[in-house]
């Protein structure tokens, strides 16, 4: 390897390292499923740990934009979960009914069930 390969990957393991030094720790994305049935657009998105008073979710047009955060346990030894904020916009993979959606947030599960529009 020539020196300067050799110096910028000795910058990128450097930086490695750092980061897990700090756990990792970053702005997380939860996952997201998308399903339907004959009425209804179902959003699924994984959000264990928060706390359904930190959600927010914003609907504009063919979007929806979900806002949240999950906190750490106090006093952890070792953290490999990422915590903080969370912002997440997906498009809607069928026209749904403005305004229509009904979540609840049970065992870490957002589920958002939209009407489809017809």
């Amino acid at each position: 390897m020539n020196e300067p390969m050799l110096a910028r990957l000795q910058q990128l393991m450097t930086l490695r390292e750092e980061v897990e030094t700090l756990g990792g720790l970053g702005p997380w994305t939860p996952a997201a499923d998308w399903a339907e049935d004959d009425s209804s657009l179902i959003l699924y998105l994984d959000a264990p740990d928060v706390e359904a008073d930190t959600l927010e979710l914003h609907e504009d047009g063919q979007q929806l934009t979900v806002a949240g955060q999950r906190n750490a346990p106090a006093r952890l030894l070792q953290q490999e979960r990422q915590s903080g904020k969370f912002v997440r916009t997906l498009t809607f993979p069928r026209e749904v009914l403005p305004q229509s959606g009904r979540a609840q947030l049970v065992s870490g599960v957002l589920t958002i069930h939209f009407s489809k529009k017809h």
